[in-house]
């Protein structure tokens, strides 16, 4: 009996490449039994590490990972649900976890060897790893991250710098980069990241994938590696729209609401795109036609104000990694201690300063959203970043699209384009209506998709 499952199974996998694979149609085929979750396990273990520099993983255990498969299998089936099975909806899929939050048994890297070396073995799982697991989620690996998560291109000195699996010229983006090149590869169907400056969003759009920055303050970083407590936010990166509201719940509170449907939405003046390559803002006139497909109001919104935001919020930033990491700047890439060394500089006074600028800026995002309910506009203003070239100037340049929204501390779905990918942000804690009209573009897109075939 079990031979003819696992024969049913492997060719279910071997009709699915890594671009099909998708949250709802791996979870279907699980509930319907087609599909086993060691299965699964085994066909992404065989996809990981696929990009040219092998590093999409820096911690991998394919003995352990088979373990939870099993024990995943082992949770029974019930009633109910998103598939009817009465399990959660990562029930059995391959998941990627970042390599600065806590898995029991493993190092945490935080992207940088020292901080492997001086943390040791995490002696229990952070409380993210313990949702996914309680889920009956099978955690591939831990993957590649920008070192301490302070950076935008994916690069890495110690553990190698990432690269797209279907582009070994291009970068992946960081700073989760290891779970955008996870999700290409096909060894996870969705893949933890987090975003303090765009971490998420910036891969999803270099990448061609969808992203999901949670609003600041959702989910608790219990065994996770804080870079700047007041940007720090949890977030999902995967291949379709329409799976986007089964992620929700992982860092949702307890009494999340769905909210009521959005009417309108706006779109950034192209007077803030001065920098941007025309290809992206051709992306970003086409998605706006497509939310009014969706019978959305579209309007403009004045971001004139918005020039600041990475004067503001970069040296908050460097003022909270330097006292995480106070210490040790010695041990950190010559760029990145220059930064910590920087923030280290910053007195108690000037801080202040720039937290009252931020409250400032955060009432001016709200005051946007409270009166456009959605605000559009492109997450990087570059299609690509080349491997190996001067990506210097990079940091500065896309997170001058990010930032904004990271000091509103706002959700934001990105939504891939061809290419290149737009932010569209919500007021906070807004996250499931939001992530509810991701899924309905998504279906939009298909449609057309089909419709043109």
């Amino acid at each position: 009996m079990r031979r003819n499952e696992d024969e049913r199974s492997s060719a279910y996998n071997r009709t699915m490449r890594s671009c099909e694979w998708t949250v709802r149609d791996l979870r279907k085929a699980l509930a319907e039994g087609s599909l086993r979750p060691s299965e699964l396990a085994r066909e992404a273990l065989a996809r990981a590490n696929g990009n040219a520099n092998c590093n999409t993983y820096l911690w991998r255990d394919a003995e352990w990972t088979l373990s939870e498969a099993a024990r995943a299998e082992a949770i029974p089936r019930g009633s109910g649900g998103a598939f009817d099975d009465g399990r959660s909806a990562l029930w059995g899929l391959p998941v990627s976890v970042k390599d600065c939050f806590d898995l029991a048994g493993a190092p945490t890297s935080c992207g940088v060897r020292f901080y492997r070396e001086v943390n040791g073995i995490a002696a229990q799982d952070s409380w993210l790893v313990e949702r996914l697991r309680a889920a009956g989620a099978v955690i591939i690996g831990k993957t590649h991250l920008h070192p301490l998560a302070y950076g935008i291109t994916g690069e890495n000195p110690e553990f190698g710098d990432c690269v797209q699996p279907t582009d070994a010229g291009a970068l992946t983006g960081g700073s989760s980069s290891g779970a955008a090149a996870s999700v290409l590869e096909g060894s996870a169907v969705a893949a933890i990241g987090t975003d303090t400056g765009g971490s998420v969003r910036a891969p999803a759009a270099l990448c061609g994938l969808a992203g999901y920055r949670a609003s600041i303050a959702r989910g608790n970083w219990r065994g996770g590696a804080h870079l700047s407590e007041s940007f720090d936010t949890m977030g999902w990166l995967f291949r379709d729209l329409e799976d986007a509201p089964l992620l929700a719940e992982t860092f949702a509170p307890a009494q999340a609401r769905a909210g009521r449907p959005f009417t309108h939405f706006a779109v950034i003046d192209e007077s803030f795109l001065k920098d941007c390559e025309p290809k992206i803002v051709d992306a970003l006139h086409r998605t706006a036609t497509e939310l009014e497909g969706l019978g959305l109001k579209r309007s403009v919104f004045d971001a004139s104000g918005w020039q600041g935001s990475f004067d503001i919020f970069a040296p908050i930033q460097a003022r909270e990694a330097a006292r995480i990491h106070a210490g040790y700047f010695d041990r950190i890439q010559q760029d990145i201690r220059q930064r910590l060394e920087w923030g280290a500089g910053i007195d108690d006074l000037k801080l202040q300063v720039l937290r009252d600028l931020r409250k400032e800026f955060r009432k001016g995002i709200d005051a946007l959203l409270a009166e456009h309910e959605l605000l559009l506009m492109p997450a990087a203003p570059v299609v690509r970043l080349t491997a190996g070239a001067d990506n210097s100037q990079a940091r500065a340049r896309i997170l001058r699209y990010t930032t904004p929204f990271s000091l509103g501390g706002v959700p934001v779905v990105t939504i891939p384009c061809k290419p290149g990918g737009m932010q569209l942000a919500a007021a906070r804690d807004a996250d499931e209506p939001l992530l509810a009209l991701a899924a309905q573009l998504g279906a939009l897109r298909k449609a057309a998709t089909i419709a043109h075939a």
